[in-house]
Protein backbone atom coordinates (compact mmCIF):
# COMPACT_ATOMS: atom_id res chain seq x y z
CA UNK A 1 0.00 0.00 0.00
CA UNK A 2 3.14 2.12 0.91
CA UNK A 3 4.21 1.57 -2.76
CA UNK A 4 1.00 2.59 -4.17
CA UNK A 5 1.14 5.38 -2.16
CA UNK A 6 4.39 7.02 -3.70
CA UNK A 7 3.69 5.90 -7.33
CA UNK A 8 0.30 7.91 -7.22
CA UNK A 9 2.36 11.00 -5.34
CA UNK A 10 5.25 10.59 -8.04
CA UNK A 11 2.27 10.62 -11.22
CA UNK A 12 1.41 14.07 -9.41
CA UNK A 13 4.67 15.41 -9.07
CA UNK A 14 5.76 14.33 -12.68
CA UNK A 15 1.85 16.12 -13.96
CA UNK A 16 3.11 19.23 -11.69
CA UNK A 17 6.43 19.99 -13.13
CA UNK A 18 5.58 20.63 -17.05
CA UNK A 19 3.47 23.45 -15.45
CA UNK A 20 5.62 25.13 -13.16
CA UNK A 21 8.38 24.77 -16.11
CA UNK A 22 5.92 26.61 -18.24
CA UNK A 23 5.24 28.93 -15.66
CA UNK A 24 8.92 29.78 -15.45
CA UNK A 25 9.45 30.48 -18.67
CA UNK A 26 11.25 29.17 -22.45
CA UNK A 27 13.95 26.27 -21.08
CA UNK A 28 17.23 26.93 -21.56
CA UNK A 29 19.23 26.62 -24.06
CA UNK A 30 23.07 28.24 -23.60
CA UNK A 31 25.30 27.51 -21.08
CA UNK A 32 24.58 31.00 -19.23
CA UNK A 33 20.65 30.31 -19.71
CA UNK A 34 21.52 27.23 -17.41
CA UNK A 35 23.78 28.34 -15.03
CA UNK A 36 21.13 31.21 -14.27
CA UNK A 37 18.08 28.97 -13.65
CA UNK A 38 20.33 26.62 -11.69
CA UNK A 39 20.92 30.29 -9.71
CA UNK A 40 17.21 30.36 -8.78
CA UNK A 41 16.60 27.01 -8.14
CA UNK A 42 16.27 27.37 -4.50
CA UNK A 43 14.03 25.41 -1.77
CA UNK A 44 10.93 27.07 -0.32
CA UNK A 45 10.68 29.85 -3.58
CA UNK A 46 8.30 29.29 -5.79
CA UNK A 47 9.07 29.33 -10.01
CA UNK A 48 5.29 30.10 -10.20
CA UNK A 49 5.69 33.53 -7.80
CA UNK A 50 9.20 34.81 -9.34
CA UNK A 51 10.20 36.63 -12.04
CA UNK A 52 13.91 37.40 -13.58
CA UNK A 53 15.34 39.06 -16.50
CA UNK A 54 19.09 39.67 -17.37
CA UNK A 55 19.90 41.71 -20.64
CA UNK A 56 23.08 42.72 -22.43
CA UNK A 57 23.95 46.16 -21.93
CA UNK A 58 26.14 45.77 -25.18
CA UNK A 59 23.55 44.84 -27.88
CA UNK A 60 20.37 45.04 -25.78
CA UNK A 61 19.99 41.22 -26.21
CA UNK A 62 17.66 39.20 -23.67
CA UNK A 63 20.41 36.36 -21.97
CA UNK A 64 16.93 34.81 -19.44
CA UNK A 65 13.92 36.14 -18.82
CA UNK A 66 11.46 34.18 -16.59
CA UNK A 67 7.81 35.41 -15.97
CA UNK A 68 8.73 38.77 -17.29
CA UNK A 69 5.22 40.09 -17.53
CA UNK A 70 3.97 38.08 -14.06
CA UNK A 71 2.45 41.32 -11.80
CA UNK A 72 4.16 40.99 -8.30
CA UNK A 73 4.53 43.26 -5.10
CA UNK A 74 8.03 44.94 -5.34
CA UNK A 75 9.10 45.23 -1.99
CA UNK A 76 11.82 48.20 -2.06
CA UNK A 77 12.10 47.76 -5.90
CA UNK A 78 9.41 49.96 -5.75
CA UNK A 79 11.83 53.05 -5.03
CA UNK A 80 13.63 52.63 -8.67
CA UNK A 81 10.71 54.08 -10.80
CA UNK A 82 10.44 56.56 -8.12
CA UNK A 83 14.18 57.73 -8.41
CA UNK A 84 13.80 57.16 -12.17
CA UNK A 85 11.00 59.88 -11.98
CA UNK A 86 12.34 62.17 -9.87
CA UNK A 87 15.30 62.76 -11.43
CA UNK A 88 13.68 63.19 -15.24
CA UNK A 89 11.59 65.18 -13.83
CA UNK A 90 12.88 67.24 -11.80
CA UNK A 91 16.56 66.81 -12.44
CA UNK A 92 19.97 65.91 -10.48
CA UNK A 93 20.54 69.03 -9.21
CA UNK A 94 16.98 69.85 -7.99
CA UNK A 95 16.80 71.16 -4.50
CA UNK A 96 13.77 71.36 -2.20
CA UNK A 97 13.25 74.32 -0.15
CA UNK A 98 11.83 75.83 3.59
CA UNK A 99 10.88 79.36 3.93
CA UNK A 100 10.41 81.68 7.02
CA UNK A 101 7.84 83.98 6.18
CA UNK A 102 6.42 87.12 8.30
CA UNK A 103 2.89 88.49 8.58
CA UNK A 104 2.61 91.52 10.07
CA UNK A 105 5.22 94.10 9.73
CA UNK A 106 8.67 95.44 11.59
CA UNK A 107 8.64 98.23 13.91
CA UNK A 108 12.45 98.78 15.16
CA UNK A 109 13.77 95.63 16.27
CA UNK A 110 10.14 94.23 16.89
CA UNK A 111 8.34 91.83 14.39
CA UNK A 112 4.32 93.05 14.94
CA UNK A 113 2.84 89.84 13.81
CA UNK A 114 3.43 86.18 13.21
CA UNK A 115 5.97 84.12 11.58
CA UNK A 116 5.41 80.82 9.32
CA UNK A 117 7.80 78.38 9.04
CA UNK A 118 6.60 76.74 5.40
CA UNK A 119 7.68 73.33 4.81
CA UNK A 120 8.56 72.57 1.24
CA UNK A 121 8.70 68.55 1.98
CA UNK A 122 12.43 68.13 2.54
CA UNK A 123 12.79 64.88 4.02
CA UNK A 124 16.37 66.49 5.24
CA UNK A 125 15.24 69.32 7.17
CA UNK A 126 17.33 69.54 10.52
CA UNK A 127 18.13 71.34 13.76
CA UNK A 128 20.87 72.83 12.09
CA UNK A 129 18.37 73.81 8.73
CA UNK A 130 16.24 75.62 11.57
CA UNK A 131 19.23 77.54 13.39
CA UNK A 132 20.15 79.14 10.17
CA UNK A 133 16.99 80.39 9.39
CA UNK A 134 16.86 81.58 12.30
CA UNK A 135 20.27 83.21 11.78
CA UNK A 136 18.78 84.68 9.10
CA UNK A 137 15.62 86.08 11.05
CA UNK A 138 18.09 87.66 13.36
CA UNK A 139 20.12 89.57 10.29
CA UNK A 140 17.10 90.82 9.25
CA UNK A 141 16.82 92.80 12.07
CA UNK A 142 14.38 91.17 14.24
CA UNK A 143 14.81 90.89 18.08
CA UNK A 144 11.34 89.96 19.04
CA UNK A 145 8.33 88.77 17.81
CA UNK A 146 4.77 89.12 19.13
CA UNK A 147 2.19 86.87 17.54
CA UNK A 148 3.84 83.39 18.11
CA UNK A 149 4.74 80.79 15.21
CA UNK A 150 2.79 78.65 12.66
CA UNK A 151 3.87 75.84 11.25
CA UNK A 152 2.96 75.31 7.50
CA UNK A 153 2.69 71.94 6.02
CA UNK A 154 -0.03 72.67 3.37
CA UNK A 155 2.22 71.69 -0.10
CA UNK A 156 1.15 67.95 1.07
CA UNK A 157 -2.12 66.69 2.40
CA UNK A 158 -2.48 65.64 5.60
CA UNK A 159 -2.74 61.85 5.39
CA UNK A 160 0.56 60.50 7.48
CA UNK A 161 0.42 56.98 5.64
CA UNK A 162 -0.64 55.98 1.94
CA UNK A 163 -2.76 53.33 1.07
CA UNK A 164 -2.42 49.79 1.35
CA UNK A 165 -0.03 49.94 4.61
CA UNK A 166 -0.54 47.51 7.14
CA UNK A 167 -1.48 49.48 10.19
CA UNK A 168 2.09 48.63 11.74
CA UNK A 169 4.07 50.52 9.40
CA UNK A 170 3.38 53.70 10.97
CA UNK A 171 5.95 54.67 12.91
CA UNK A 172 7.69 51.47 12.23
CA UNK A 173 8.61 51.80 9.02
CA UNK A 174 8.09 55.76 8.54
CA UNK A 175 7.90 58.48 10.36
CA UNK A 176 4.76 60.42 10.08
CA UNK A 177 4.38 61.77 6.08
CA UNK A 178 4.34 66.01 6.08
CA UNK A 179 5.32 68.68 3.93
CA UNK A 180 7.06 70.19 7.38
CA UNK A 181 9.16 67.64 9.37
CA UNK A 182 12.49 68.64 11.22
CA UNK A 183 15.02 65.92 12.12
CA UNK A 184 13.15 62.92 10.34
CA UNK A 185 10.22 64.09 13.32
CA UNK A 186 12.20 63.37 16.79
CA UNK A 187 11.48 65.08 19.41
CA UNK A 188 13.45 64.26 22.52
CA UNK A 189 14.41 60.81 20.92
CA UNK A 190 10.49 59.95 20.04
CA UNK A 191 8.40 60.24 17.75
CA UNK A 192 6.28 62.51 17.33
CA UNK A 193 2.80 62.57 16.05
CA UNK A 194 2.46 65.98 14.98
CA UNK A 195 5.40 67.05 12.73
CA UNK A 196 4.42 70.79 11.84
CA UNK A 197 3.66 71.38 14.94
CA UNK A 198 6.84 69.92 16.52
CA UNK A 199 8.49 71.28 13.75
CA UNK A 200 7.04 75.20 14.73
CA UNK A 201 7.86 74.35 18.56
CA UNK A 202 11.61 73.23 17.65
CA UNK A 203 11.96 77.37 15.51
CA UNK A 204 10.85 78.81 18.86
CA UNK A 205 13.53 77.29 20.68
CA UNK A 206 16.17 77.95 18.05
CA UNK A 207 14.92 81.62 17.73
CA UNK A 208 15.20 82.30 21.22
CA UNK A 209 18.55 80.55 21.09
CA UNK A 210 19.64 83.08 18.78
CA UNK A 211 18.55 86.16 20.52
CA UNK A 212 15.29 86.57 19.07
CA UNK A 213 12.37 86.95 21.85
CA UNK A 214 8.85 84.88 20.84
CA UNK A 215 5.35 85.48 22.30
CA UNK A 216 1.98 84.19 21.20
CA UNK A 217 0.79 80.89 20.30
CA UNK A 218 2.73 78.06 18.12
CA UNK A 219 0.23 76.65 15.85
CA UNK A 220 -0.32 75.33 12.69
CA UNK A 221 -2.05 76.98 9.69
CA UNK A 222 -1.20 78.48 6.52
CA UNK A 223 0.61 81.47 5.34
CA UNK A 224 -1.30 84.58 3.84
CA UNK A 225 -0.52 84.78 0.45
CA UNK A 226 0.69 88.42 1.27
CA UNK A 227 3.15 87.11 4.01
CA UNK A 228 6.91 88.45 3.09
CA UNK A 229 9.95 85.96 2.90
CA UNK A 230 12.48 86.70 5.63
CA UNK A 231 14.46 83.55 5.36
CA UNK A 232 15.39 80.23 3.50
CA UNK A 233 17.09 77.16 3.71
CA UNK A 234 17.50 74.44 0.84
CA UNK A 235 18.22 70.65 0.77
CA UNK A 236 20.82 69.01 -1.13
CA UNK A 237 21.02 68.45 -4.59
CA UNK A 238 18.43 65.46 -5.41
CA UNK A 239 20.77 63.06 -6.82
CA UNK A 240 22.52 63.33 -3.03
CA UNK A 241 19.38 62.43 -1.21
CA UNK A 242 18.67 59.92 -3.80
CA UNK A 243 21.68 58.09 -3.04
CA UNK A 244 20.25 57.82 0.59
CA UNK A 245 17.00 57.10 -0.23
CA UNK A 246 18.03 53.48 -2.27
CA UNK A 247 21.13 52.84 -0.99
CA UNK A 248 19.76 52.57 2.42
CA UNK A 249 16.25 51.65 1.21
CA UNK A 250 14.76 54.54 3.08
CA UNK A 251 10.61 54.93 3.10
CA UNK A 252 10.43 57.90 4.40
CA UNK A 253 12.43 60.05 1.79
CA UNK A 254 10.59 58.15 -1.14
CA UNK A 255 7.29 58.53 0.37
CA UNK A 256 8.28 62.75 0.46
CA UNK A 257 9.63 62.70 -2.52
CA UNK A 258 6.60 60.90 -4.30
CA UNK A 259 4.05 63.77 -2.83
CA UNK A 260 6.75 66.16 -4.21
CA UNK A 261 6.33 64.88 -7.56
CA UNK A 262 2.40 65.67 -7.41
CA UNK A 263 2.94 68.98 -5.65
CA UNK A 264 5.78 70.33 -8.63
CA UNK A 265 3.98 68.83 -11.11
CA UNK A 266 0.25 68.87 -10.27
CA UNK A 267 -0.03 71.24 -7.59
CA UNK A 268 -1.41 68.23 -5.52
CA UNK A 269 0.85 67.30 -2.76
CA UNK A 270 -0.82 63.65 -2.52
CA UNK A 271 1.03 60.32 -2.91
CA UNK A 272 -1.97 59.53 -5.64
CA UNK A 273 -1.00 62.62 -7.81
CA UNK A 274 2.74 61.89 -7.15
CA UNK A 275 1.98 57.98 -8.67
CA UNK A 276 0.37 59.54 -11.55
CA UNK A 277 3.55 61.43 -12.16
CA UNK A 278 5.42 58.27 -12.24
CA UNK A 279 3.26 56.57 -14.32
CA UNK A 280 3.39 59.06 -17.18
CA UNK A 281 7.15 59.25 -17.03
CA UNK A 282 7.32 55.15 -17.35
CA UNK A 283 4.77 55.20 -20.39
CA UNK A 284 7.17 58.11 -22.10
CA UNK A 285 10.13 56.17 -21.53
CA UNK A 286 8.34 53.09 -23.16
CA UNK A 287 8.25 51.12 -19.61
CA UNK A 288 5.71 48.18 -20.38
CA UNK A 289 3.10 49.28 -17.98
CA UNK A 290 0.73 46.07 -17.88
CA UNK A 291 1.04 44.33 -14.49
CA UNK A 292 2.41 47.50 -13.22
CA UNK A 293 0.98 49.77 -10.34
CA UNK A 294 2.61 52.20 -8.13
CA UNK A 295 0.61 53.28 -5.16
CA UNK A 296 3.07 54.70 -3.10
CA UNK A 297 7.12 55.37 -2.86
CA UNK A 298 8.60 53.27 -0.77
CA UNK A 299 7.09 49.99 -1.09
CA UNK A 300 5.32 49.22 2.13
CA UNK A 301 1.96 49.05 0.25
CA UNK A 302 0.53 45.63 -0.65
CA UNK A 303 -1.54 47.17 -3.43
CA UNK A 304 2.24 48.17 -5.18
CA UNK A 305 3.05 46.18 -8.57
CA UNK A 306 5.84 45.83 -10.51
CA UNK A 307 7.36 43.26 -13.66
CA UNK A 308 10.66 42.31 -14.07
CA UNK A 309 10.16 43.31 -17.76
CA UNK A 310 9.08 47.15 -16.02
CA UNK A 311 11.75 47.25 -13.69
CA UNK A 312 14.92 46.11 -16.48
CA UNK A 313 13.15 49.01 -18.51
CA UNK A 314 13.15 51.44 -16.08
CA UNK A 315 16.88 49.94 -15.29
CA UNK A 316 17.55 50.44 -19.12
CA UNK A 317 16.04 53.59 -20.23
CA UNK A 318 18.02 55.27 -17.25
CA UNK A 319 21.15 53.79 -18.26
CA UNK A 320 20.30 54.97 -21.98
CA UNK A 321 19.79 58.84 -20.63
CA UNK A 322 22.92 60.13 -20.31
CA UNK A 323 21.38 63.30 -18.45
CA UNK A 324 20.35 61.20 -15.23
CA UNK A 325 22.80 58.15 -15.71
CA UNK A 326 25.77 59.46 -13.20
CA UNK A 327 22.86 60.18 -10.80
CA UNK A 328 20.80 56.97 -10.98
CA UNK A 329 23.90 54.45 -11.01
CA UNK A 330 24.82 56.39 -8.28
CA UNK A 331 22.11 55.55 -6.19
CA UNK A 332 22.70 52.15 -6.23
CA UNK A 333 24.15 49.88 -3.50
CA UNK A 334 27.23 48.32 -4.18
CA UNK A 335 27.84 44.60 -3.55
CA UNK A 336 29.87 44.14 -0.45
CA UNK A 337 30.52 47.66 0.06
CA UNK A 338 28.11 49.78 1.10
CA UNK A 339 24.29 50.23 2.29
CA UNK A 340 21.49 47.48 1.90
CA UNK A 341 24.43 45.38 0.39
CA UNK A 342 27.08 45.79 2.03
CA UNK A 343 26.79 42.56 3.65
CA UNK A 344 25.82 40.94 0.63
CA UNK A 345 28.29 39.34 -2.39
CA UNK A 346 31.01 40.25 -0.65
CA UNK A 347 33.31 38.08 -2.24
CA UNK A 348 34.65 38.46 -6.13
CA UNK A 349 33.91 38.42 -8.82
CA UNK A 350 30.36 40.41 -7.44
CA UNK A 351 32.37 42.63 -4.48
CA UNK A 352 32.14 46.08 -6.28
CA UNK A 353 30.83 44.65 -9.66
CA UNK A 354 27.23 44.62 -8.92
CA UNK A 355 24.96 47.77 -8.07
CA UNK A 356 21.63 47.38 -7.22
CA UNK A 357 18.64 47.98 -5.18
CA UNK A 358 17.32 45.47 -2.88
CA UNK A 359 13.98 44.70 -1.70
CA UNK A 360 11.88 42.98 1.32
CA UNK A 361 9.03 42.58 2.78
CA UNK A 362 6.78 39.99 4.31
CA UNK A 363 6.07 38.97 1.07
CA UNK A 364 7.90 39.91 -1.42
CA UNK A 365 11.89 39.98 -1.91
CA UNK A 366 13.79 41.43 -4.59
CA UNK A 367 17.09 42.48 -6.19
CA UNK A 368 17.44 44.52 -9.70
CA UNK A 369 20.46 46.93 -10.80
CA UNK A 370 23.64 46.44 -12.81
CA UNK A 371 26.16 44.29 -13.50
CA UNK A 372 29.76 46.70 -14.29
CA UNK A 373 28.61 47.87 -17.83
CA UNK A 374 27.34 44.49 -19.43
CA UNK A 375 24.37 42.99 -17.75
CA UNK A 376 21.21 44.66 -16.47
CA UNK A 377 19.18 42.40 -14.10
CA UNK A 378 15.87 42.33 -12.07
CA UNK A 379 14.84 39.25 -10.37
CA UNK A 380 11.36 39.61 -8.45
CA UNK A 381 10.01 36.91 -5.59
CA UNK A 382 7.06 36.69 -3.69
CA UNK A 383 5.70 34.28 -1.37
CA UNK A 384 3.30 33.94 1.63
CA UNK A 385 5.39 34.13 3.42
CA UNK A 386 8.63 34.71 1.28
CA UNK A 387 11.65 32.95 2.96
CA UNK A 388 13.72 35.49 2.78
CA UNK A 389 17.32 33.54 3.33
CA UNK A 390 16.48 31.55 0.38
CA UNK A 391 15.16 34.02 -2.11
CA UNK A 392 18.01 36.56 -1.41
CA UNK A 393 20.52 33.61 -1.81
CA UNK A 394 19.17 32.90 -5.39
CA UNK A 395 19.26 36.48 -6.19
CA UNK A 396 23.08 36.63 -5.09
CA UNK A 397 23.90 33.40 -7.14
CA UNK A 398 22.22 35.06 -9.93
CA UNK A 399 23.96 38.00 -9.58
CA UNK A 400 26.98 36.13 -9.61
CA UNK A 401 26.70 34.16 -12.29
CA UNK A 402 26.24 37.56 -14.23
CA UNK A 403 29.60 38.66 -12.72
CA UNK A 404 31.48 35.78 -13.86
CA UNK A 405 30.96 36.68 -17.56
Amino acid sequence: MRRRRLAVIAAVVGLAAPAAAFAAGPAPTTPLQRKLAQALRVPHVSPARSAAIALDLTNGATVYTQNPSLSLAPASNEKLPITFAALTTLGPTYRLETDVLGEGQLDGTTWTGRLVLRGGGDPTLSSAGLRSLASQVRAAGIRRVTGGVVGDESLFDARRTVSGWKAGFFLNESPPLSALVVDRDRVGGYLSRAPALSAASGFVRVLRAAGVAVSGPVRVGIAAEDAFPLAQVFSAPLWTILRFMDRESDNFTAELLLKQLGAAESSHGTSAAGASVVTQALVAAGVPMTGVRIVDGSGLSTLDRLTAGAVTAILHAAWTNFSIRPAFVAALAIAGVNGTLEGRLKAPPARGNVLAKTGTTREASALSGFVRDRYVFAVLQNGNPIPSWWARRAQDRFATVLARQ
